[in-house]
Formats: C-alpha cells, sequence, structure tokens
C-alpha cells in the first residue's frame, strides 16, 4: 500500500468503518431519507424517529466505502439526541472541515477528525458526506 493509502486508510478510520452504530432501518420512521454520491455510486438510507424537535431513534443502511462508513460511524455515535439547529451547525462544520481546510466539527463530532486524510481527495467528499446529510435532510422533513 503506498503510504498515501496508508495515511488515509489509518487503523482509527478502518477501525471506525467496521462499527457503524445503528445499522439496520427502523419499522415506523418519522421520517425515510435516501443519499447517494453519484460519482461513486454509495447510497445511504437514514430512518429516525423524533421527538419534541429531536432525535430519539436512528438506523441507517449504509453502502459506502470505507471512508463513508467512517463517517456514518461517527453520525452514528452521536445522532441521538439533537435538534436540527444542531445538525445544520454539524453540516456546515464538516463541509468547511473538508472542503476548506476549516477545524475539526465541534463536539459531539469531533470524530471527524479521524477523516482528515480524506481533505485531499475530493472525489471522495460525497461520500463521506452521505450519513450527516441523510440525517439532516430526514429532521428537517419531520421540522418543517
Amino acid at each position: 500500500m503506498s503510504t498515501d493509502l496508508a495515511t488515509l486508510y489509518s487503523n482509527r478510520l478502518l477501525a471506525l468503518a467496521a462499527d457503524i452504530p445503528h445499522l439496520g432501518r427502523l419499522d415506523n420512521a418519522d421520517a425515510t431519507i435516501r443519499e447517494r454520491a453519484p460519482l461513486c455510486g454509495s447510497t445511504i438510507t437514514v430512518d429516525i424517529n423524533v421527538e419534541n424537535g429531536r432525535i430519539t431513534e436512528f438506523a441507517q443502511d449504509v453502502k459506502a466505502c470505507a471512508l463513508g462508513q467512517a463517517a456514518a460511524a461517527v453520525v452514528g455515535q452521536n445522532v441521538i439526541g439533537r435538534s436540527l439547529p444542531e445538525l445544520q451547525r454539524a453540516l456546515t462544520e464538516f463541509k468547511a472541515f473538508l472542503k476548506e481546510d476549516g477545524p475539526v466539527p465541534t463536539a459531539p463530532f469531533e470524530g471527524f477528525e479521524a477523516l482528515l486524510p480524506a481533505r485531499a481527495y475530493k472525489n471522495r467528499h460525497a461520500s463521506i458526506l452521505l450519513s450527516l446529510t441523510a440525517a439532516h435532510n430526514a429532521l428537517a422533513e419531520v421540522d418543517t
């Protein structure tokens, strides 16, 4: 494996990708969103249940590369209990982190730091953003 790929696919990133929380689907979801990265074909389907504007249950069906899986793991670890403004802030920070060399997203999404080496791989950004985008869009659908 080249040094660049070894850096990209760190043990930490691969450990995240191998242990994605909340895999599967919810039977009676308040909202379901499917997001797809057109360039690579990765897809993530997110189901959520919401109470008082906060996610109470979350499930995700992840069909993505290791980078998309790692990002989905960070989302799965932190999304329950979040409100739409919190997910909007996280999404804004994560996009800036990836695309504009911005700082690591703030708590509770600081785990996205594991994806720091992926900044250089712009063709992977869409896959990396799938889970958080889907969670945000599902909550926005319920919240409106």
